[in-house]
């Protein structure tokens, strides 16, 4: 710790105790391992129908190995800070307090939802036996590490709405994160009567986001983007979404197409493709999900027929964000009807017509209507039908057909990561909105803020918003690295997703009755969060993810 601190609230040499602690939680997650391990894969091969059969226990071993990420990305952070001297009180309670929450869940059971919760026992794990339930720090950190005390003394020292330093360590990302943060607020206001009115974003705001480049940001310079990577990505994201979670996901299919296309597309579709998706002047949207289908692609029923120079696409496409403003569809069909499962599937970029409000997709063989939504709503969702609608041959991503699947598999990092972005920009929001409201309202004489409920509602949100940031940090960095990273994007969008939702319904309860009332920004949040546990893969899609990988060996 650095001399500067004082605060009898902190444990004594806090980080040790904090890396032995971690130590601790890791040993018990390898036992987890062992033995989860032992169910679904007696053989040493994961078995498909022994996975299926104990999936709370692999799921659970999933939100476990989760959590002792967290902590280690939170402990790598506070290491960090206290180098370069800038570990001060406020962020080593914010350690100190994520350490023993966490810890104590570990021990006592971590909710994988509401009313699901995994205890060690569900993973065949003794604490004692481990020696978790009895190790000194993990049992000082639990004792004193997340108190009434600790969340008070935190309330006090980020009352001014100052949450602590993020460490990002890059001057040029620090000045693209306030150039971002500066647009949202300007229209954070403007935003929620978009949600209230349920209209599109409007278009004038979209070509200002263009002229910054969010379109272009992780696309090569030589192909008419910024270049820059996946932390720049985060960093924009969660700024953007902290003023209003459409800003933020305005970038989403530019960065799902613009991945599909730098990696699986040839050279003359990427010159063709990505400058113009780059600057702004065509907008895509991802064209993936079928009624019935969710997350199993393989069963996909679009076809895609050659007729000559062109496909004809026939089927039935739902919660299509953004597609009656689009210029590109990245679509999703199978192109071999022998060919079951993923094999059969080939990507296509699709252009057609952008839309008006009287003629949403004026294009041939092309309808669709809109999918009225509690939240999210400023690009709006649709579904779509097809009926030998026409897609150019030459507009067959990577010119091989049946290559859909894998080409689409190879941008889920990319997207889950900026999705986990969006999430904390949310849990940001909600933070803010929840402490702004607190310190404004006034009950029994004084600012409701004053009470130890309230303010330790808050200071908790702040806790968990910043090690949900530095885990989604952590997995850009990943990616920027060329690392596979899909565990840790899982991971990421897992625990963020989560955070989002709690911020924003903890938040939601500091207004009270006013939270429920459409003109409270809060009332937004709370709708708007409730979607990143589902979309870019569904919170068990992403426990199943982290499960298999770990357990098939992958770290």
């Amino acid at each position: 710790m650095t001399q500067a601190i004082e605060s009898s609230l902190l444990l004594p040499d806090l980080l040790a105790t904090c890396g032995e602690a971690l130590s601790a939680a890791e040993s018990v997650t390898e036992a987890a391992r062992a033995t989860v391990l032992g169910l679904v894969g007696p053989s040493g091969r994961i078995d498909a129908q022994a996975f299926e059969r104990e999936q709370f226990a692999a799921h659970g071993y999933a939100w476990l190995a989760t959590y002792a990420m967290a902590l280690r990305q939170t402990l790598a952070w506070a290491e960090r800070l206290q180098a370069t001297g800038r570990l001060g009180e406020r962020e080593a309670l914010i350690c100190q307090a994520a350490f023993g929450e966490y810890l104590a869940q570990i021990q006592g059971g971590i909710a994988l939802s509401q009313g699901e919760i995994v205890r060690l026992a569900d993973l065949g794990v003794d604490a004692e036996a481990t020696g978790f339930a009895d190790s000194k720090p993990v049992r000082a950190l639990i004792g004193r590490g997340h108190t009434s005390a600790v969340r008070m003394r935190l309330a006090e020292l980020i009352a001014e709405g100052d949450f602590g330093e993020a460490g990002l360590d890059d001057e040029t990302l620090a000045m693209i994160r306030d150039q971002f943060a500066r647009l949202a607020a300007a229209y954070r206001e403007a935003a929620h009567e978009w949600h209230r009115a349920d209209v599109l974003i409007p278009i004038e705001v979209i070509e200002q986001l263009a002229e910054l480049g969010i379109f272009g940001l992780t696309i090569p310079e030589d192909y008419g983007g910024l270049g820059l990577g996946k932390l720049a990505m985060c960093v924009v994201t969660e700024e953007l979404s902290r003023g209003y979670i459409g800003l933020g996901s305005l970038g989403t299919r530019s960065e799902i197409a613009g991945e599909l296309i730098r990696l699986g597309g040839t050279e003359e579709q990427k010159r063709s493709w990505l400058p113009r998706i780059a600057s702004g002047e065509i907008l895509p949207t991802a064209v993936f999900t079928e009624p019935g289908t969710g997350s199993d692609l393989g069963s996909l029923k679009t076809r895609a027929v050659r007729d000559g120079e062109v496909y004809r696409i026939t089927g039935n496409k739902t919660w299509i964000t953004h597609a009656a403003r689009s210029d590109v569809m990245t679509l999703l069909a199978r192109t071999n009807a022998d060919e079951p499962g993923y094999a059969g599937l080939s990507m296509f970029l699709a252009e057609k017509p952008r839309g008006t409000d009287a003629a949403p997709f004026p294009a041939p063989g092309m309808s669709g209507g809109e999918i009225k939504v509690l939240g999210y709503r400023g690009m709006k969702e649709y579904e779509l039908a097809f009926d030998g609608f026409a897609v150019k041959a030459e507009s067959l991503l990577g010119g091989v057909e049946g290559q859909g699947f894998k080409q689409l598999m190879a941008t889920f990092e990319s997207a889950r990561i900026q999705t986990a972005a969006r999430a904390v920009g949310v849990a940001q929001n909600a933070l803010e909105l929840g402490l702004a409201y607190a310190r404004e309202r006034i009950q029994f004489g004084k600012p409701i803020y004053a009470f130890p409920r309230v303010a330790g509602k808050l200071a908790w949100m702040a806790v968990e918003t910043m090690v949900a940031r530095q885990l989604t940090w952590y997995a850009a960095r990943q990616k920027d690295s060329d690392r596979r990273c899909d565990i840790e994007a899982g991971m990421a969008k897992l625990l963020a997703a989560r955070v989002a939702w709690s911020n924003a319904d903890n938040g939601l309860q500091v207004h009270g009755g006013n939270g429920y009332a459409e003109e409270y920004p809060i009332s937004r949040v709370l709708c708007d969060a409730r979607i990143l546990n589902i979309f870019e893969g569904a919170a068990e899609i992403q426990a199943q993810v982290i499960a298999r990988g770990l357990l098939s060996g992958r770290n």
